[in-house]
């Protein structure tokens, strides 16, 4: 794996969400040229990081831990803008995988995203979350295997202990979690209770974790995609969630057009009437995308012999630990269950903070 022989730079700032999830978006207080300023010089942090992530042997050990995660999964089968090339650019494994492909074979093309110092946090965010790497929690679809390893773009090291927050809809394009008119069965409370595609995993001294979860589906006026957020400095509590540290980045992860329209082919992706966006349309995708600056996809392969079996997807990130931002959040998880906020559109605590899933709201 040639780690940054192809910086595809990401920036990951989550734009305003569309009409299906109105009102409570959180834009981004940094300029257009702000942001560009910003990516250039990460770009160029991490050109310079290539040379002494080969020397220090990260590069193979990540090799060779993804491959072995993912003949590990396969085995199992998981238990049982035409204006940017990189919108239309495939980042599946063109490779006949099978149990002995080789991780200089499977992984020799992994992007480095830098995630923009800040997004939006939009409007489904619960705090509170639990720390966790299986979050399918039976929701049908088509299983997914996230696999992520953060590097800090000015030191070039992998980021240990980094929190990796992550959240998304399930198969018919609701999120759990929160109640909301604008996302599936507003009248619904239960859904307060709901912990599926909901979690957070802390990185080890490699800088990666992972996630086993389900193919997110589509809601009106987005494309697919999964949420980030990457916690700093902060602590698992004895309840298992996490306080303390700072958000260094709210943003998001997208996959190849190709994939979704096979995915959403599936059942129960294709009981979902609502209208398709495509990336190429996305306004998320366009402004992160914008003059081939950027490339937020993740590459991927299947698990077995067809979609059914499973999806290994990973990605490289280049992160700035020193920024920090405050997250507002639709609701809050307590040990009595899920508790909405009422002041969503305001901030909150940066990590999750005492009143995590042991302790009481705190708004």
């Amino acid at each position: 794996m040639q780690l940054m022989s192809m910086i595809k730079v990401a920036t990951l700032a989550m734009a305003t969400i569309a009409a299906a999830h109105p009102g409570a978006h959180e834009p981004s207080s940094m300029s257009h040229a702000e942001k560009r300023s910003f990516l250039l010089n990460a770009k160029r942090s991490l050109g310079q990081c290539a040379d002494r992530l080969e020397r220090r042997g990260l590069t193979a050990r990540i090799e060779a831990r993804r491959a072995e995660q993912f003949d590990f999964y396969r085995r199992q089968v998981l238990e049982t803008r035409d204006y940017n090339p990189s919108v239309n650019e495939s980042h599946y494994s063109s490779l006949h995988v099978t149990e002995n492909t080789s991780a200089d074979e499977l992984f020799a093309k992994d992007p480095v995203c830098i995630l923009s110092p800040e997004g939006e946090i939009g409007p489904f965010w619960v705090k509170g979350e639990l720390v966790r790497s299986d979050i399918q929690d039976g929701e049908p679809g088509i299983p997914l295997i996230m696999d992520g390893q953060f590097i800090d773009i000015e030191t070039c090291e992998p980021i240990a202990e980094l929190y990796w927050d992550v959240w998304s809809c399930n198969s018919t394009g609701v999120y759990s979690g929160v109640q909301d008119s604008s996302n599936g069965n507003g009248d619904d409370a239960s859904n307060l209770d709901n912990l599926a595609l909901r979690g957070i995993q802390k990185t080890d001294t490699e800088g990666v974790a992972q996630f086993k979860s389900v193919f997110p589906g589509h809601y009106g006026g987005r494309t697919t995609h999964v949420h980030v957020v990457a916690h700093i400095g902060a602590q698992t509590l004895p309840n298992n969630t996490i306080t303390g540290g700072h958000v260094a980045h709210i943003g998001q992860l997208f996959f190849d057009q190709d994939l979704i329209t096979e995915v959403e082919a599936t059942y129960p992706y294709n009981t979902n009437e609502v209208e398709i966006t495509l990336n190429a349309d996305d306004h998320v995708v366009q402004d992160e995308t914008e003059d081939s600056a950027s490339d937020p996809f993740f590459e991927y392969a299947l698990l077995g012999d067809s979609l059914e079996d499973g999806i290994f997807a990973w990605i490289t990130l280049g992160v700035n630990v020193s920024a920090s931002y405050d997250t507002s959040y639709a609701a809050l998880l307590t040990a009595d269950g899920g508790v909405a906020n009422s002041e969503s559109s305001g901030p909150g605590d940066a990590a999750g903070g005492e009143g995590g899933a042991g302790g009481p709201p705190s708004f």
